[in-house]
């Protein structure tokens, strides 16, 4: 154990009074976060398990419409940690005042943007989706359409409750958001046995849970975060929520924009690709569902340290001391990559033994086989420089080039690498799952160099 800890420290020593997050500090973050994304990921594995049961039509038409609702989360997600940023970085200067205000607008801008998408998504959701996916099945496309006018409804509810949550995440306090998560999902679960099971409503049976258990998190977690209790620590004010400020709302956006713009491209790639699945047939439509699920599972500690990486960087930083954020992004990483290839190691293990739990046919189950190792085998060795890595660079405001490696990695790289692979050489989902590991191992190059460099210490985001 002691050996271990010593791999992860780097080489070069920082001073004991200059290490704003001691190992304790770090693991009472990092186990939380590791937890609530492994709730998380097994409601999802629930989830596709009850739904299996309504037909592979309905596995297939969720899945398609998760691709697009994916889409608006990817947003929601990127406003939100835009702002995680900007209040971490307060908070390392000391300005409590600030850091107020930039929660504050957080939810402000996400509460307004989700609300024009959910309004966009009644509206024209359906259409958009029949357009999408014109050879789709009827069965699969009811399906589709069902689950996306339910779930739209909780998009107000989700971006504001992913704003409550990085702004306690901001502050270190992630074992808050473990537990509103756990109780979010519980609801979630308990809702898909009802609908799928009892009303046997098939995909309405799962989106109508997944709506209400948004609500639940969205009430509780903006009932925290305005709690007037809580002197000493960052919260909303209602006078501030309410109003945009346009000096703060800069601030963030000059995070949260090149960040969704990157969250918003990569899932639209991923719905074009999506649409190239769709042409697959209904077996490797379903593989490619499931199989995303156990590589969510896969990939949920890399995600876990990102949040951590914006929290600890975006402090340093916001302290004016670069050499403690260069020194935690080598230390984090080496924790991320020690974490992810035991992790992924433990996923793999147990793929095989969940598998029997699905209802679906032995050629399907043979696909999720194939590309759940392609995947967790470089999830394990690649994907914490690809990911965390990347969040440690976003937190220090270097937001311009992890959009553009972006970009390049997963917008052009896999998309060209998806169609090359999975269509014209005829490798169907597996060619799928060899673009996505490929985009990562670009991107992980990227982000290397661009660490390496040391020019994204240079970035300035608040005064």
């Amino acid at each position: 154990m002691k050996s271990i800890i010593q791999w992860i420290e780097p080489k070069k020593s920082l001073p004991a009074d200059r290490q704003h997050f001691t190992n304790a500090a770090l693991k009472t973050m990092i186990i939380p976060l590791v937890l609530e994304q492994l709730l998380q990921m097994v409601v999802g594995l629930a989830d596709t398990m009850m739904v299996s049961y309504a037909g592979e039509a309905v596995v297939a038409g969720v899945g398609l419409d998760t691709m697009v609702y994916t889409i608006f989360i990817y947003l929601f997600t990127a406003i939100s940690s835009g702002g995680a940023v900007v209040v971490s970085q307060y908070i390392g200067s000391r300005d409590r005042q600030k850091a107020d205000l930039a929660a504050s607008q957080i939810v402000h801008i996400a509460g307004l943007l989700s609300m024009v998408c959910m309004v966009l998504m009644l509206l024209f959701g359906s259409g958009l989706l029949s357009a999408m996916y014109p050879e789709t099945e009827a069965a699969t496309m009811y399906a589709c359409q069902t689950y996306m006018r339910i779930v739209a409804l909780s998009f107000p509810a989700n971006a504001v409750y992913n704003a409550g949550a990085a702004i306690y995440r901001s502050m270190g306090q992630t074992k808050i958001t473990m537990w509103v998560s756990l109780l979010a999902n519980l609801t979630n679960v308990a809702g898909n046995a009802i609908g799928i099971f009892v009303f046997k409503a098939g995909a309405a049976g799962v989106a109508w849970p997944t709506t209400i258990s948004w609500i639940v998190a969205a009430v509780i977690m903006t009932w925290l975060c305005a709690d007037t209790r809580r002197k000493d620590q960052v919260r909303i004010h209602a006078g501030q929520v309410f109003r945009l400020d346009m000096p703060m709302s800069k601030r963030i956006l000059d995070i949260a924009i090149p960040n969704s713009v990157e969250n918003t491209l990569f899932q639209a790639a991923q719905v074009i690709l999506g649409m190239l699945v769709a042409t697959f047939g209904t077996s490797q439509i379903a593989a490619n569902t499931t199989g995303q699920t156990f590589w969510s599972l896969a990939a949920c500690m890399s995600m876990s340290l990102g949040t951590v990486f914006i929290t600890v960087i975006g402090q340093c930083m916001g302290a004016k001391d670069p050499e403690a954020a260069d020194w935690y992004m080598r230390k984090l990483t080496r924790l991320s990559l020690l974490l992810a290839c035991v992790w992924n190691v433990l996923v793999m293990i147990l793929t095989p033994l969940l598998l029997p739990l699905y209802d679906l046919s032995a050629d399907t189950k043979r696909l999720i086989l194939i590309i759940v190792a392609i995947h967790n085998l470089f999830a394990a060795l690649v994907q914490p420089f690809s990911g965390p890595l990347s969040s440690g660079l976003r937190a220090a405001g270097d937001v311009q080039f992890t959009m553009w490696s972006s970009i390049f990695a997963t917008v052009v790289c896999r998309t060209f690498l998806s169609f090359l692979l999975a269509k014209w050489l005829g490798m169907g989902v597996i060619g799928i799952a060899l673009a996505m590991v490929l985009d990562w191992c670009i991107k992980a190059a990227l982000d290397i160099i661009r660490f390496r460099s040391g020019k994204w210490t240079a970035n300035k985001v608040i005064d």
